[in-house]
């Protein structure tokens, strides 16, 4: 009968300690979760700042050769006006 009890008890016992064991097990593969998925986030916040970079170079580029070229036709126009 002692023997019969001990085991029942044992059997809680693991059975507490597996319980425990799957929910660190949760608790940590949330952990990683939460991580991958902030490194991720970081990451995309970080492309959209480049591509916002990089477009706004394209843009001051455009506008600087539109300039240019601007300058150049009223040139243009002011010496044919001047012969």
């Amino acid at each position: 009968m002692a023997n019969q009890q001990n085991q029942n008890q044992n059997q809680q016992q693991n059975q507490q300690q597996n319980n425990q064991n799957q929910q660190q097990n949760q608790g940590v593969a949330q952990s990683i979760k939460n991580t991958a998925g902030s490194a991720f986030e970081t990451m995309h916040n970080a492309l959209e700042a480049t591509e916002n970079i990089a477009m706004s170079a394209v843009d001051g580029t455009k506008n600087a050769v539109t300039k240019m070229t601007g300058q150049n036709k009223n040139h243009q126009n002011n010496n044919r006006n001047n012969q």
